[in-house]
């Protein structure tokens, strides 16, 4: 009932106000287990993928935005539960490996999950070293990967910034063609993961044209 009421209700209205740029739109398979994949430039991504994805997308999101008081953090945290967003606790390896469980349990109910490789938020707008949960994932699951670049949301609310610009720069969702990744699975695990991982944000980096840091992005460690 929730999804239907994003879906005919809160879907158009952020479309109008967000008013995103659509490209590629046609690679998004229409049912089976699917990950995407995508760059990580603002707290809004997790709101502009869903309107350019038109089937429900689960996240995994961080815990602090389930925490807290205030009318903010109240609103944000029942809307990222009835989402069925996936809260994980930064650094937190064993929390982290069950929200991937989570994940892995989504896609066998072959569902769309979505996850950011990089970890966190890009703080430069550089183009990070992924982290192999994705790759984790991938193996598990079996689920094809659906690459996404994102532009310009950092403009509509940049980290720090408590509210995202309403009516301001639109910005681009660009969708790449479905990944196979089955064929590493003769790889020892370890080096599968690696080499799975490398290959989804090298996709994400030739749609979004980004700066590659070639180095992992540290904040996840912190702040997310």
């Amino acid at each position: 009932m929730f999804y239907t009421f994003m879906t005919r209700v809160v879907r158009p209205i952020l479309w109008l106000v967000f008013r995103p740029r659509v490209v590629g739109g046609e690679n998004v398979p229409s049912y089976g287990p699917l990950i995407v994949a995508s760059n990580h430039l603002s707290f809004i991504d997790s709101f502009i993928i869903p309107l350019a994805v038109p089937r429900p997308v689960t996240y995994i999101a961080k815990a602090d935005y389930f925490e807290g008081g205030g009318l903010k953090n109240a609103f944000v945290r029942w809307f990222l539960t009835n989402l069925g967003h996936v809260p994980v606790r930064r650094g937190a390896r064993r929390a982290a490996m069950g929200a991937l469980e989570q994940a892995a349990e989504v896609l066998d109910n072959s569902g769309a999950f979505a996850i950011y490789p990089e970890g966190t938020r890009s703080p430069d707008g550089r183009l990070y070293r992924g982290r192999t949960g994705v790759g984790w994932l991938v193996l598990t699951s079996g689920a094809r990967v659906l690459p996404v670049a994102l532009e310009g949301t950092e403009k509509i609310q940049p980290i720090g910034a408590s509210f995202p610009r309403l009516f301001g720069p639109r910005p681009t969702v660009r969708i790449g063609p479905p990944m196979d990744l089955s064929h590493y699975r003769d790889l020892p695990p370890a080096k599968a993961r690696r080499a799975i991982t490398d290959e989804i944000v090298e996709t994400i980096n030739k749609l979004s044209g980004q700066d590659y840091a070639g180095t992992y992005n540290e904040r996840a460690n912190h702040q997310g």
